[in-house]
Formats: structure tokens, C-alpha cells, sequence
């Protein structure tokens, strides 16, 4: 399966690039043919303060309380808060990163956490959004406990809008002209009777 990798570059910059397997993949939403590997800017220094500085140039007038950050992006937040608190409407203010627990696709903040959302300016961080629907359970999840969403950030992602909130990404869908996403009941490659090669989700991949 790994030998139809291929390594791809963000526009912005370089030096942050992503792994991308050809194949049939399934996750929580969909079914993909391509499995889009995040692991190195989600996990090395460099490339992670590299995203982050991207991120930033999207949100520096934004008023940003708090970062919550899901799929292991946290240390990308770090880095963002504190790019964010170098310059720009946020210059000197204390961001706080959190990341809460998801169940059943539902975000769940415990009593020590929601301070930081209630009546708070909330920049969410993710590793992933394709179909938008994992950005807009997490933003009904904010605004639920009292929070007031001030954008989303993911590392890749497809083209949509979620109520109005900005949504920016480091690659996008349009990077890989062969990328496809369908619901699962309606795959072609199931219904060609491919197997699925792998499963995805936000710890990685598991091949089948």
C-alpha cells in the first residue's frame, strides 16, 4: 500500500508537507481514496511551528480567547498562541489551548474546562475537515457552552462554509485532483467491490 505514496508540499510554504496513499480508506464519515497522513506536522517541531505561523497570518485581527484543538493538533495550538500573542489585535493576551473530549461525535467540556469557553472567543484547530462535519458538530459544541466561535483552522480540508464562521487550511482538496470523498452507502469502489484497504482516524491509519 505504501508504495503508492506520494509526498505533497503546502502552497504557503514548503516546508510543511503531508503523506498521501492512493487506495480505499474508510473513516468516522466517509469513504476516501486517498489517506491524507498528517503525522509529521502534527508531531515534529519545525513543521508544526511552521503551520502554526500560517495559521496566525489568517486569525491576527481576530480576537481569540481560547484555542481548542482536536485530532492531536495540540501542539500546533501551542505554537499558534503564541504567534498570535506576538502581534496584532491579541499582542500581550494570555490564549488558552485546550482539547476536549469527543463522544459520539459530541463535544464534552468537564467543569474545570468551560471557563474557558463561556463568553469566551473561541479559534478551533483540527487536523482534518472534508465534509464539514466534524467542524460543525465541534462549533455547535462551543456554542453550547456558552462560547463564541471565531474561526476554524485545519490542516487539510474540502470547501465549505459552516454558519458563517472563516475557515482556512494549509491543503485543501484542490491539491489533489484525484482526492474523491463519498458517504459510504454510496462508494463506488464498494459497490465495484474493492475492498478497503485501511481504516483512518485521527490517531493514523490501520491497514485491513
Amino acid at each position: 500500500m505504501e508504495s503508492k505514496t506520494t509526498i505533497v508540499t503546502a502552497r504557503r510554504n514548503s516546508a510543511i508537507t503531508m503523506r498521501v496513499i492512493e487506495g480505499h480508506f474508510a473513516t468516522k464519515h466517509s469513504h476516501v481514496s486517498h489517506c491524507i497522513d498528517l503525522t509529521a506536522v502534527k508531531a515534529e517541531l519545525n513543521m508544526a511551528r511552521a503551520a502554526a505561523k500560517l495559521f496566525a497570518d489568517d486569525f491576527r485581527s481576530a480576537p481569540i480567547d481560547t484555542i481548542i484543538t482536536l485530532e492531536r493538533t495540540k501542539m500546533i495550538g501551542a505554537f499558534l498562541a503564541g504567534e498570535l500573542s506576538h502581534a496584532g489585535v491579541n499582542a500581550n493576551q494570555d490564549i488558552a489551548v485546550i482539547s476536549p473530549e469527543i463522544t459520539d461525535d459530541k463535544m464534552i467540556l468537564r467543569d474545570n474546562l468551560v471557563s474557558y469557553v463561556k463568553d469566551k472567543r473561541v479559534l478551533l484547530l483540527t487536523a482534518t475537515a472534508t465534509t464539514g462535519l466534524t467542524i460543525a458538530s465541534a462549533l455547535e459544541g462551543i456554542r453550547y457552552y456558552g462560547g463564541a466561535p471565531a474561526g476554524a483552522a485545519t490542516i487539510f480540508g474540502g470547501d465549505f462554509w459552516v454558519w458563517n464562521v472563516p475557515v482556512v487550511k494549509l491543503f485543501g482538496v484542490e491539491d489533489l485532483s484525484e482526492y474523491h470523498s463519498w458517504a459510504p452507502t454510496e462508494c463506488p469502489l464498494c459497490r465495484s467491490g474493492v475492498k478497503v484497504d485501511g481504516l483512518i482516524n485521527s490517531y493514523g491509519y490501520s491497514k485491513i
